[in-house]
């Protein structure tokens, strides 16, 4: 008896395992009984974060039924309809281009960020929206170092440091401690989360608003220890209608939001003058998130001690843009999540959805927001 149910759970196995495979092999049966070729193409929109399709391109290096193109901004629009699946990245997808993917079944993101992404368009035509969830990539823990590398940035005034360096000085600029200071963090999500983690050890006081506390699960908050939650964490906690006087409070805020219609220009003038005088801002979210008129006057001023951004208001950012001939301003190219490992585990996450829909199997690893 034992042994006549283990047969059929067998077989039943091994039947699964070739209906997949035969899914995967990306043959199909024609009428006449010959075998076609099937490809599902994957659109990489445009040639920045290059490392994105190059990762993806050699992890699917085994499967010819999978084609992968990188795409120029300006040709997305005219190449689009033969694709399956496109990863967005910077390039804006509205309605008119949507219309036009008449193959597509899913877009995503390399990474979180949809901003981009008309989601309302999308599911109109029938597209599924996905975005990588950051804290199972080491997205989140990449982002959260690129901030502390910024803070230290700010504070030992490497800008400073440099031309020291160039002029043969030693001993000079004095730079200041993070130890002792308070971090605001703004949007304590998956990357707020890690930097909390990461700026403990450093003798800092921590304090951070949500939008809404009772969402956050505990084990997305795990600290060193098994019992650790988002108290161990910080040592106080608002809501985002708290943002003015958590910001008065703070020595360093870092936003960490993500941009939408209620969260753009949230660091405005009015945001910027609750802050202390000579407070450090660094922006890891979008660049949208700050108001560059506000930004730029408080620094000319002198209130805003220094600004760290990963992100800008235009993509790439004018070398020279006003705001950059400041000592006290660090930009980096939007390499915060840029990392091998981070890289490399989001390569495969796209490869594996990839693979997924050309099976017609059901997707994971993602979250689909429409």
């Amino acid at each position: 008896m034992l042994g006549g149910q283990f047969t059929r759970n067998l077989a039943s196995s091994l039947t699964k395992c070739c209906r997949l495979l035969h899914g995967l092999s990306g043959k199909v049966e024609s009428m006449d009984g010959n075998s076609e070729e099937r490809i599902t193409r994957v659109l990489f929109c445009g040639p920045h974060f290059p490392a994105s399709h190059n990762y993806t391109r050699e992890y699917l290096r085994k499967y010819p039924f999978l084609q992968v193109d990188e795409v120029p901004i300006d040709d997305v629009p005219n190449s689009i309809s033969k694709y399956h699946m496109c990863i967005v990245k910077s390039m804006k997808l509205d309605s008119n281009v949507i219309s036009l993917a008449t193959e597509m079944k899913l877009i995503m993101q390399y990474g979180v960020g949809l901003d981009g992404v008309d989601i309302d368009a999308a599911t109109k035509y029938g597209v599924r929206v996905a975005r990588i969830p950051s804290h199972v990539t080491g997205n989140a823990a990449s982002c959260a170092e690129m901030v502390i590398y910024l803070i230290l940035g700010l504070l030992r005034k490497q800008n400073e440091m440099q031309i020291a360096v160039e002029q043969r000085r030693l001993g000079e600029p004095v730079g200041e401690t993070l130890f002792g200071k308070t971090v605001f963090i703004m949007g304590f999500g998956n990357i707020g989360i890690d930097l909390a983690k990461r700026l403990r050890p450093f003798g800092v006081k921590i304090i951070a608003t949500k939008r809404s506390w009772e969402a956050q699960s505990q084990d997305s908050c795990q600290s060193n220890g098994p019992n650790s939650t988002t108290n161990d964490l910080i040592d106080e906690k608002g809501v985002h209608e708290d943002i003015h006087e958590f910001a008065s409070n703070a020595d360093i805020v870092v936003c960490c939001l993500n941009l939408n219609s209620e969260t753009a220009g949230t660091v405005n003038k009015k945001f910027i003058s609750s802050m202390r005088k000579g407070a450090l801002i660094v922006n890891i979210a979008r660049g949208g998130v700050l108001d560059y008129e506000a930004v730029l006057d408080h620094l000319k001023s002198g209130h805003l001690g220094g600004l760290g951004i990963d992100v800008a208001w235009t993509e790439p950012f004018d070398p020279n843009d006003p705001i950059l001939k400041f000592k006290n301003v660090l930009i980096t190219p939007h390499v915060g999540g840029v990392t091998e490992f981070s890289y490399r585990s989001m390569a495969k996450v796209v490869g594996d959805v990839a693979l997924q829909l050309h099976a017609g199997i059901p997707l994971t690893g993602i979250e689909i927001v429409n």
